[in-house]
């Protein structure tokens, strides 16, 4: 039997992020999953290796690359439109788990046991979602601040730009930061973000 579970994934390139922002360069759902991953194994890898502590950095990635899997069906929904009130996030939630479950149903028989695990935290608002343990929480968390880290370093480009729509959002979600409390990302901040605002010439002169 044909399965169409990748072929939907690869459609993220087309699902674009920001659509309520005038941008100077536009970004897509599929790019944005590799960024997370990348900050998230990135974190982890802070975590271990600056703080002393044991989190799976393979297994944060791995998260992260399928955390937005669903937007093939919703598309990206502007975190303005989706926090509007509490009903409108409750039927997003609603929307989102019923993509997971669409996308888990895709999957092969052979392959359930990878994936499904994965698609299933996609679908946690689902009745019968297993509760994550503490491990995966912190994983989970961890994907949290690198989605932020993401978004802030998008607001860094653009500005670097010249482009002062994301003025406003570069200090919503430096607050957002803030509140997670987390020591990776205030290292993460602390000793690379600010690169992201330099040309190419600078990180050159640099190195």
């Amino acid at each position: 039997m044909e399965t169409h579970f990748v072929a939907y994934l690869y459609r993220l390139r087309y699902i674009k992020r920001w659509s309520l922002m005038r941008n100077t360069t536009r970004e897509n759902v599929a790019e944005h999953s590799y960024h997370v991953a990348l900050l998230a194994h990135l974190l982890c890898e802070i975590g271990n290796r600056v703080f002393g502590r044991s989190l799976n950095a393979e297994r944060a990635a791995t998260i992260a690359l399928f955390h937005d899997a669903t937007e093939v069906f919703t598309g990206d929904i502007p975190t303005p439109v989706k926090h509007h009130n509490p009903r409108m996030l409750s039927n997003f939630r609603e929307l989102e788990a019923m993509a997971g479950e669409r996308l888990m149903g895709m999957v092969p028989d052979p392959l359930k046991e990878a994936y499904e695990p994965l698609l299933r935290e996609l679908a946690q608002h689902a009745p019968d979602a297993p509760p994550p343990d503490e491990e995966e929480l912190e994983l989970r968390r961890i994907v949290k601040a690198a989605d932020l880290l993401d978004a802030y370093i998008k607001c860094l480009s653009e500005l670097s730009s010249g482009n002062r729509e994301f003025a406003v959002a570069k200090g919503q979600i430096e607050q957002s930061l803030s509140k997670l409390g987390m020591q990776e990302t205030e290292w993460f901040l602390d000793h690379m973000a600010s690169a992201f605002s330099k040309t190419l010439d600078e990180l050159s002169e640099e190195e």
